[in-house]
């Protein structure tokens, strides 16, 4: 689980307030708090992929609402919120967008690289392991574009082991 301060997609869930009309908000048919941390209690939808956060003195059982925080992730959150209202609805759900496919894709390979790395293993084998041996072979090794490709995997998964994963909790925003 995540920490709030880390992961802008984690839903914030209080009690309804008293003012509002009464509905059925109550998950506790559906999911029930995994651990209790100093904020209060998380627990994962498994149906849309995201993770709750129950503030103190707020349980499943109560008549919810969500409390959006107003800072520089607010279009993070109320996307995470769009995706947990349609699991709620028992709609079909969206994908999270902070990572497209081809960014999953290099995010993998990264990560593989740089474990082969760590295992012991050659950038050539890393190369051969990414882009099999036929094209690995079929240029000098030395002057290798995916010579380059693979060091690159195995520093860009590095960076991502050191720390730099935090950066695919969060959309990547124009300023």
């Amino acid at each position: 689980m995540w920490s709030p301060s880390v992961d802008p997609a984690i839903i914030f869930l209080t009690r309804r307030p008293g003012f509002l009309p009464s509905v059925q908000t109550a998950l506790a048919d559906r999911y029930a708090a995994e651990r209790n941390g100093p904020e209060g209690s998380y627990t994962n939808l498994p149906d849309c992929g995201l993770q709750v956060l129950f503030l103190p003195d707020t349980s499943p059982n109560d008549q919810l609402a969500a409390v959006i925080p107003i800072d520089d992730d607010l279009l993070d959150r109320i996307d995470a919120i769009a995706r947990f209202s349609r699991a709620w609805l028992k709609r079909p759900l969206s994908r999270d967008t902070r990572m497209t496919v081809d960014q999953r894709r290099r995010f993998r390979l990264r990560l593989r690289a740089a474990d082969g790395r760590m295992n012991g293993a050659t950038y050539r084998e890393i190369a051969i392991a990414i882009y099999g041996a036929a094209r690995v072979d079929s240029e000098p090794w030395k002057t290798s574009s995916l010579r380059d490709a693979a060091i690159a995997f195995v520093e860009a998964g590095i960076a991502l082991i050191d720390g730099g994963y935090l950066r695919l909790l969060r959309h990547r925003r124009r300023s």
